[in-house]
């Protein structure tokens, strides 16, 4: 069979096999050389569509980030938005954990990203939070779930009990703790939520009513 032309060669396509590589090998895998080769095409096709290899990486954090679901923001009261946003963040990103640290520098100029903060800070302003506070909690809310996203607690302990029984006696039971790595790491996700969300309502029931606000 022929090589397809590559006229055929697309962005979305770029993406999809950056993707594939980033959640296979980590965002080091991605070159222009090892795209070029997964792709059949030549290197400096790519340049056509993306002139840097930190475009790409952007573009496909980019398309993690669209999968996000925030049409709770238009349908429910802030409170409940910010956890069912929050909730399908946290598993995005625990699918496609590699993309986390080009996230974590920000949204740049990622369509997908921007619009998500947009709808995320416009919702906080228009329940009665002060533009720094909403600003606040979008940061926060940030930094939770990539956190909870970037590694694994449970598997942060070596499996030999040897290793705590007798400096770290606290911890003698830390070597099993792999064996319970979701309900370890999803609970303590579940349990930050809940912090968060329910300081953040005792603030807001703090704040002085402005008319028209949602309390």
């Amino acid at each position: 069979m022929a090589r397809p032309r590559q006229s055929l060669l697309t962005r979305q396509r770029i993406v999809e096999v950056a993707a594939v590589l980033v959640d296979a090998e980590g965002l080091a895998a991605v070159s222009t050389r090892r795209l070029a080769t997964e792709l059949g095409v030549r290197g400096p096709s790519l340049y056509h569509h993306f002139p840097t290899k930190n475009e790409i990486l952007d573009a496909v954090a980019d398309a993690v980030v669209a999968r996000v679901d925030v049409s709770s923001f238009a349908t429910h009261d802030w409170r409940e938005a910010l956890r069912l946003w929050a909730c399908s963040y946290h598993a995005v990103l625990c699918a496609h954990p590699n993309v986390v640290p080009v996230l974590a520098h920000g949204p740049g100029r990622r369509p997908a990203t921007l619009a998500m903060a947009d709808t995320v800070y416009g919702a906080l302003i228009e329940a009665g939070w002060p533009p720094a506070r909403a600003t606040h909690i979008g940061a926060l809310m940030r930094y939770l779930v990539h956190g909870s996203a970037l590694g694994s607690f449970a598997l942060g302990f070596d499996e030999d009990p040897g290793v705590y029984a007798e400096r770290y006696p606290h911890l003698r039971h830390a070597h099993l703790l792999a064996e319970h790595q979701h309900s370890v790491d999803e609970g303590a996700f579940a349990l930050g939520l809940d912090t968060v969300i329910a300081g953040l309502d005792r603030l807001h029931r703090s704040l002085p009513l402005t008319k028209g606000a949602p309390t």
